[in-house]
């Protein structure tokens, strides 16, 4: 998330927590995700439900990194009706403290993969792989400030935006400690960790970005991070994110990220290196320990075929002595068979 412009500020209140108004735009989305990483068992994944109220349907997302290399996954398109909660496809998230406590619980079915590249091509991967009961229950701390919110003009009013080109109109995001259980099949995995959850809700379309690097992770209770950098739509990138430590965010100011990839152009490992406003440096690298490659497609209005690919990886970080888990999430717009910020040089 980029400073907030001159003559604009950020607004962010408790109430932000429950779902809002959606308003008339059709692609209104509001979603809530979280991850984690058990630093011991080396066990995690992330979670995420978001309704598309005016469109009557939610995306229902789960996905579970076994210490085995094991992916159990899940996704679904749940019919749903209005916003009043975020519940959809099995998921719930429950808001017991607003910035403080939240619980995230899940029922239903995963799809269980031992060779997690299988899912770039869902239908195949559905098809040929097990799926299993899994039932989870987590309980997310916040153990940083909030981070972002939403933007609005300096008298407190909305902004206009044009829904066809906007991914969210507002977000935040906050590190978290977490700890729960959770089952797949006939086995149960108990964590403790760390990871991240964000917000966010207005018009949303996959395609809206260009490409982009998002790195959340987690060194313990007291130190984390989360990189970013997007594609401009120019030919360069946006790059900020945030570094948790000492109780404050301080913003990064230059972040750049440069990956390995494989045969199939998923990221392998990276290195980072990241300059805050305060005036700290830090060199971080990261090494994938499993990697699950997502797709959202839709067609344009002109009848052109879009797909965004979203490789979500389970990450190894150091930086310095320390050792820390948290997602590597690179998403691409498919142009011509080929990712395009990696392309890009990205």
């Amino acid at each position: 998330m980029a400073k907030t412009p001159q003559g604009f500020k950020t607004r962010l209140e408790p109430q932000d927590e429950y779902p809002h108004d959606p308003g008339d735009a059709k692609n209104y989305n509001e979603s809530m995700y979280f991850n984690v990483f058990d630093p011991v068992k080396k066990t995690g994944g992330w979670f995420r439900v978001g309704n598309r109220p005016n469109e009557h349907y939610a995306e229902m997302s789960v996905c579970l990194y076994l210490p085995d290399g094991r992916v159990a996954f899940m996704f679904a398109r749940p019919t749903i009706e209005g916003n009043k909660e975020l519940n959809a496809g099995g998921l719930k998230v429950e808001v017991v403290t607003p910035f403080k406590h939240l619980r995230v619980t899940y029922s239903g079915k995963v799809l269980l993969l031992e060779r997690p590249h299988e899912m770039a091509d869902p239908k195949k991967a559905f098809r040929e792989n097990p799926t299993v009961p899994c039932t989870l229950t987590l309980d997310y701390e916040g153990v940083s400030p909030m981070y972002g919110g939403e933007t609005v003009k300096a008298d407190g009013s909305p902004i206009e935006i044009d829904p066809e080109k906007s991914f969210a109109k507002a977000h935040y995001e906050q590190h978290c400690a977490a700890k729960g259980v959770f089952t797949v099949g006939d086995e149960t995995f108990e964590i403790s960790g760390y990871g991240l959850r964000d917000k966010s809700w207005g018009p949303r379309h996959w395609q809206a970005i260009e490409w982009y690097r998002w790195c959340p992770m987690n060194f313990g209770r007291d130190f984390g991070m989360m990189l970013s950098v997007i594609g401009d739509g120019k030919g360069g990138a946006r790059q900020g994110g945030m570094v948790f430590r000492d109780g404050i965010y301080d913003l990064i100011e230059e972040c750049v990220i440069e990956s390995d990839w494989d045969d199939a152009g998923y990221q392998t490992a990276l290195r980072a290196r990241v300059k805050t406003e305060g005036g700290k440096e830090y060199q971080v690298t990261g090494e994938v320990l499993s990697l699950i490659p997502l797709r959202n497609r839709r067609t344009a209005p002109d009848g052109t075929e879009l797909q965004t690919r979203i490789t979500e990886g389970m990450t190894e970080y150091r930086c310095g002595d320390l050792v820390g888990y948290g997602l590597s999430e690179y998403l691409d717009q498919i142009i011509d068979g080929k990712p395009n910020g990696k392309q890009a040089g990205y």
